[in-house]
């Protein structure tokens, strides 16, 4: 990837984040916001490269992040460094306390043993939303082949209703609502490879 199409998806990125509440809960508010979601933006499409985890769809208008992990990974002095920036420059001290307490409890709803896919991050621009496009079925289904290439079940969360309704259309099972402290409810959805009602894509 070179440096003009890396900068088209943070861009993109940036866009898509300032439409989800958990990224405008995790941005501090006042200031330079913008430069904050960038900043945000720029750090999870560099992961996302780092782990070869980013996927894009074909007219680069649909942007998803999926990581294959375990609970051994989630190591609070890995990536330090990269934390303590993103609470200089995106979230503020006081926020950064209370994405942790969030973080655990979601965190928990994951598996505590082996690995599992799991879906850091899915947008789609608007002007390629909705029934009539391919880019979110284009999406689901590399998700889905990466599910079943690996035989890992594959995990998300969202904080919107309609969200989790097109998630359960496509073939994940909602396993858990959770009242967030935001005041909104929160889904876990799930999409196992094993599970006969799934076929393959």
């Amino acid at each position: 990837m070179d440096k003009l199409e890396k900068q088209d998806i943070i861009d993109k990125v940036t866009t898509l984040l300032k439409e989800i509440p958990s990224s405008m809960d995790v941005v501090r508010k006042g200031g330079d916001r913008d430069r904050r979601f960038r900043y945000l933006a720029t750090h999870m499409v560099e992961k996302a490269i780092e782990k070869d985890a980013l996927i894009v769809s074909e007219n680069r208008q649909g942007i998803a992040i999926l990581f294959k992990t375990s609970k051994k990974d989630d190591n609070i002095w890995k990536d330090l460094w990269s934390q303590l920036k993103l609470v200089a420059n995106v979230t503020g001290v006081k926020n950064a306390m209370n994405i942790l307490k969030t973080q655990k409890y979601i965190k928990n709803q994951r598996p505590q043993e082996g690995e599992y896919l799991y879906c850091w991050f899915w947008g789609i621009l608007k002007e390629s939303r909705g029934a009539e496009t391919q880019v979110g079925k284009e999406m689901k289904d590399v998700f889905f082949r990466t599910a079943h290439d690996t035989g890992l079940a594959l995990y998300a969360e969202t904080r919107g209703r309609t969200n989790a309704i097109v998630y359960q259309r496509v073939g994940f099972d909602l396993f858990h609502e959770w009242d967030h402290p935001s005041g909104d409810t929160m889904y876990f959805l799930k999409y196992d490879p094993k599970n006969p009602r799934n076929k393959r894509p």
